[in-house]
């Protein structure tokens, strides 16, 4: 796969954290921080697309009644455990 550099600014304290961690696992500063941006943008792209996906399905008129919802939970919330 191909890579290309970019350079971030990190407070100082994240930047001595991540040395250490770095030692410590015998991994590169470079190496963990791609990682840790790797699974923030996989997170949040997630909740992006589930976010544009619920408001196009509002907009279809799809979708639950926020009182049937409510309803539901209540019923399970009154109900004894199984």
């Amino acid at each position: 796969m191909a890579s290309k550099t970019l350079t971030v600014r990190v407070d100082a304290q994240v930047a001595a954290r991540l040395e250490k961690l770095a030692q410590a696992t015998r991994r590169s500063r470079s190496f963990l921080a791609a990682e840790a941006i790797e699974e923030y943008v996989t997170l949040h792209e997630w909740q992006v697309q589930a976010i544009v996906e619920g408001l196009e399905q509002a907009k279809r008129g799809e979708g639950t009644v926020l009182d049937e919802v409510r309803a539901k939970w209540e019923s399970r919330r009154d109900s004894p455990p199984d």
